[in-house]
């Protein structure tokens, strides 16, 4: 990569987790990082840096650039600048390839918070190639989805003896709310379910094949968990498949390697509940009159108070099983929607700005492109990854 004029350059900062993410690099970049602002309205762009500047006077000085999603030409110009850009402007369906496609041109490292498997899939058919021939790393789902999985797995494998089978159960137990753009994306993944199993057949046709190892993904069934502390579901999310999208390109990972992801619920009433307010919008995402009320429910701007990001947890235990051994792993944090998704966002960025890491390029998951370094810097910065158990 030639040099660039900003180590980092945050797009959507006057968003919701934008400006959780601004605030984040505010008070914890390294005070050599070159980083800048980005959104398509100077006026709250410049809003968003006088509240900064309340946080640390010296984010007064934090250039900001004018770019839009509809302007081909001023994306172009943000990511001929950075190093690494990050965007949260979403639904990335509707607004994120025009930065993709920015990024891949200009060998320019990128990522975001998406939770879009056909978003994921359609930026992999179109621009894997062309990042790989400018060295760009284009990765996906840095925040909740799919860090905590993807890195708690990959901490897991490595304290597990290697050259031998691994089979993996992931249980996340989340405590928290959610903003209104994450509720508009789930809409939007709702809504096209068939397109994207359609995307999903297309890449899996052209994607490299495993060569000499066997990597699965495993549905399982609701079942009461002592691990997890309650009953357990099948989350068919985005996580699995960016977890299992690891362990094909990672040797580390053994011969014969498995996992399945199930979402805590508790108890059977509130599984119940679960089971029926999901299956209840997926039938109503499907239909455009009722998808549009869906969507009125919550405005993409709205997000949790302060109060409400404090007394919100995630924890995800892993349960592992490997040439005779099991273990029992733990990650776990504060807020998982915002301010630790704001945290390991802005903490993604630096790590594929400053550290060492492997010569890789193209479309990549966190602990493909990242792995250690980044596991290193989020324990730094207060989310855990430790042993719990036998």
């Amino acid at each position: 990569m030639t040099e660039r004029k900003y180590d980092v350059v945050l797009f959507g900062a006057t968003g919701f987790t934008g400006e959780l993410t601004a605030a984040y690099l505010a008070r914890h970049a390294p005070e050599s990082t070159r980083w800048a602002l980005a959104a398509r309205n100077r006026h709250k762009l410049e809003a968003v840096r006088d509240r900064l500047s309340e946080v640390d006077p010296e984010a007064a000085e934090v250039p900001l650039l004018l770019a839009d999603v509809n302007n081909p030409d001023s994306l172009a110009a943000v990511a001929e600048a950075a190093k690494v850009v990050i965007t949260t402007v979403g639904p990335y369906s509707h607004y994120g390839e025009p930065l993709v496609a920015a990024c891949a041109a200009a060998g320019t490292d990128y990522v975001d918070l998406t939770g879009e498997p056909e978003f994921v899939d359609l930026m992999y058919l179109k621009y894997d190639a062309r990042a790989k021939e400018t060295g760009a790393r284009i990765v996906h789902s840095c925040g909740f989805d799919s860090i905590p999985y993807d890195l708690g797995v990959l901490f897991t494998v490595g304290q597990l003896p290697e050259g031998v089978p691994i089979s993996i159960q992931g249980f996340a137990r989340v405590g928290g709310t959610f903003s209104g753009g994450t509720y508009h994306s789930a809409i939007h993944i709702f809504g096209r379910l068939r397109e994207g199993a359609k995307v999903a057949k297309e890449r899996r046709a052209v994607e490299p094949r495993v060569d000499g190892r066997r990597v699965r993904g495993r549905q399982g069934v609701p079942h009461r968990e002592p691990v997890a502390g309650g009953w357990v579901v099948p989350a068919p999310t985005i996580d699995p498949v960016v977890v299992l999208r690891s362990a094909r390109a990672l040797d580390r990972y053994g011969p014969d390697f498995s996992y399945s992801h199930y979402l805590v619920v508790g108890g059977l009433s509130t599984m119940a509940m679960v089971a029926g307010g999901v299956g209840g919008a997926v039938a109503l995402a499907q239909f455009e009159p009722s998808r549009k009320l869906l969507l009125k429910l919550r405005s993409p701007g709205e997000g949790p108070s302060a109060e409400q990001r404090a007394r919100s947890f995630f924890r995800v235990r892993f349960k592992a099983q490997a040439g005779g051994r099991e273990l029992v792993t733990e990650v776990s944090g504060g807020d998982p929607g915002y301010g630790e998704t704001s945290k390991m966002l802005a903490e993604s960025a630096l790590c594929l700005a400053q550290d060492e890491l492997p010569e890789r390029a193209g479309q990549l998951t966190p602990a493909v492109a990242m792995g250690q370094p980044l596991i290193d810097r989020l324990i730094r910065a207060g989310i855990q990854f430790r042993v719990v158990g036998p």
